[in-house]
């Protein structure tokens, strides 16, 4: 997995990872000066209001003078109102900015996964994809909203401050920065620790969503085999690693904020001292001391923000990295092909296909076999022999290492990968459903596909009264992965499924391997009309299902042992027969 040149983990602020998350504000430039005008407005407005009530306090109210107070007082009231529509409409806008930014970059992280290959997958935690796509990028949108535009917004307030503060009275802003230096020092201390924490605190994050994705999904396993003690004991260890980085960061926070009202406190405290004693000598003016216990909380006050935001841009330069490492994966199957599969007809060649899934480790050893057009060839033999590689390579989820594989004559590889797949339906053993209704997941919310449509295919397969007798019919939900249904009735969708996108090739991967004796005779049925005058290849563990295939391929240990029809297979008296008798002897 490429990462970018330097590692957030490392640095307080990348440059280059930055500037890669900065490149998402071309589109929205206008946004971003707009923030950025704003944000310099405010901190200029900031400081004016704390010099024209200094001056109402010396020019009219040490004097008596109540129309000049009133007047002042209006002003400094109508200064407030403009500081809060600007603050307001900088808020606003820089989180606009950053919604802007998070939503391209979440659909491109997004279009990234759904076009990656499944071998990624096969080593991605689910819960892993889900806290980069949600949560991570959440922090990104943070740069924008609360990190970058404020920390310029109070580092500019700052110098602004500071410089008002030395050109108005030198001597008392010297006596306000005597603490500063301390609070630097503290500041950058708390800087470190927050970062290493907000480290510590996504690296949990992710761990926990990854298990809780996990046992969620397969609950039923966990339960079968009475293994809620020893999980629930796990998710606790998590979870306590989970709670004790946010302790982490929440004791950093604890110990800093103190300090710096202390810090502040220390400062008034030394202006007190000194300007009092300097008004009674006629040094200042009462004013001018008013004037600068205003600076001093606008000067603490964004020291504080700073190391607070600061982190919050280090979070998001920390969910960035992760972000992008993802995007630079290059686990997508190359899409290079240029012909399309309107005029398919269905001819499959393996010429001396070589796979695996992990390097020197393989699966499929020199496998050569023919489909010709409208024929149905099975795929028999024992449990990891290669069976299910076959249809995964057929169809581009994984990518062969040696020999080819030729459709119509031509690579698979030079067909273009989304007509190829719509071309190829697959009915798996175990179907997936999605939230939805039975029409939706019959045509994965293809608006192409009327009602019409649908009900013609169920007619096809034999299926529409079963989905009539539903309480709502082809309206009715399935509920999470089709769990309101019955495994049968997901096989049935998925045959539906199969035949209302009209495919080319027709593959059927232990579809019947799970299901009642009632099921399987319908599914027997769909498979027959499906399979008609259509090229497929089924994969079918028990034997009785496949007996009327035109031909029969055994697979062992990755390679073709026996080839031919039933009855020919039969009177070999090899491995096909040693399978058939097995399961004939299981089934008396």
């Amino acid at each position: 997995m490429s990462t970018p040149a330097r590692s957030a983990h490392g640095k307080a602020f990348d440059r280059r990872l930055f500037a890669r998350v900065f490149a998402y504000t071309r589109p929205y430039r206008s946004l971003f000066w707009i923030s950025l005008a704003l944000t310099i407005l405010l901190a200029g407005l900031g400081v004016m209001r704390p010099l024209i009530m200094g001056r109402m306090i010396d020019d009219h109210a040490m004097t008596g003078d109540a129309r000049g107070l009133l007047l002042t007082t209006l002003i400094v009231i109508a200064l407030l109102v403009v500081e809060a529509v600007v603050q307001f409409q900088q808020a606003y806008k820089t989180s606009e900015l950053g919604q802007a930014v998070t939503f391209d970059l979440r659909d491109r992280l997004f279009r990234h996964t759904i076009r990656s290959a499944q071998r990624w997958f096969d080593r991605t935690p689910v819960g892993t994809l889900v806290t980069r796509t949600v949560s991570d990028i959440e922090t990104i949108e943070d740069i924008f909203s609360q990190g970058l535009l404020m920390i310029l917004g109070d580092l500019l307030k700052l110098t602004v401050v500071v410089v008002v503060m030395f050109a108005w009275n030198w001597q008392l802003a010297l006596l306000c920065m005597l603490p500063i230096p301390l609070l630097l020092w503290a500041t950058n201390i708390f800087k470190n620790s927050i970062r290493k924490s907000f480290q510590d605190v996504r690296t949990q994050v992710a761990r926990l969503n990854a298990f809780v994705q996990e046992r969620v999904q397969g609950m039923a396993i966990v339960q079968l085999f009475g293994r809620e003690k020893e999980e629930y004991r796990r998710f606790q260890e998590i979870n306590r690693a989970h709670r004790a980085a946010h302790i982490r960061s929440v004791l950093a926070y604890s110990i800093f904020f103190p300090v710096v009202e202390i810090l502040s406190a220390v400062s008034l405290a030394f202006l007190v001292w000194w300007g009092v004693k300097d008004v009674l000598d006629g040094g200042t003016t009462v004013g001018d001391l008013f004037i600068f216990i205003f600076f001093i909380n606008m000067l603490y006050r964004p020291i504080r923000q700073l190391a607070d935001r600061f982190n919050v841009l280090q979070m998001g330069m920390v969910g960035s990295e992760r972000v992008f490492n993802l995007l630079d994966t290059e686990a997508a199957i190359a899409d290079t092909g240029s012909r399309g599969t309107d005029d398919l007809r269905g001819d499959i060649r393996f010429e001396d296909v070589h796979f695996a899934y992990v390097d020197d480790e393989p699966v499929l050893n020199g496998v050569s076999f023919h489909v010709r057009p409208g024929e149905t060839v099975a795929l028999v033999g024992p449990t990891g022999s290669g069976k299910s590689s076959i249809i995964n390579l057929l169809n581009r989820s994984y990518e062969h290492q040696g020999g080819q594989i030729l459709l119509d004559g031509q690579p698979l590889g030079s067909y273009r990968l989304a007509e190829l797949r719509r071309s190829i339906a697959v009915v798996l053993q175990d179907v997936f459903l999605f939230s939805g209704t039975v029409h939706d997941n019959i045509t994965l919310n293809d608006p192409a596909i009327g009602r019409e449509a649908v009900e013609a295919a169920a007619k096809e397969v034999g299926a529409h009264e079963c989905i009539m007798r539903l309480p709502q019919g082809y309206d009715t939900p399935v509920g999470e992965r089709g769990g309101l249904l019955s495994t049968g009735q997901r096989q049935l969708l998925a045959f539906i499924r199969a035949a209302v996108h009209q495919p080319k090739v027709l593959v059927l991967d232990e579809a019947t391997s799970s299901v009642d004796s009632a099921s399987e005779q319908l599914i027997q049925q769909a498979t027959e009309r499906l399979t008609e005058g259509r090229t497929s290849i089924v994969i079918a563990h028990r034997l009785s299902t496949v007996q009327k295939a035109d031909r029969i391929l055994v697979i062992v240990k990755g390679r073709i042992a026996e080839e031919g029809t039933h009855q020919e297979l039969l009177d070999l008296n090899g491995r096909y027969r040693e399978l058939y008798e097995l399961q004939f002897r299981h089934t008396n």
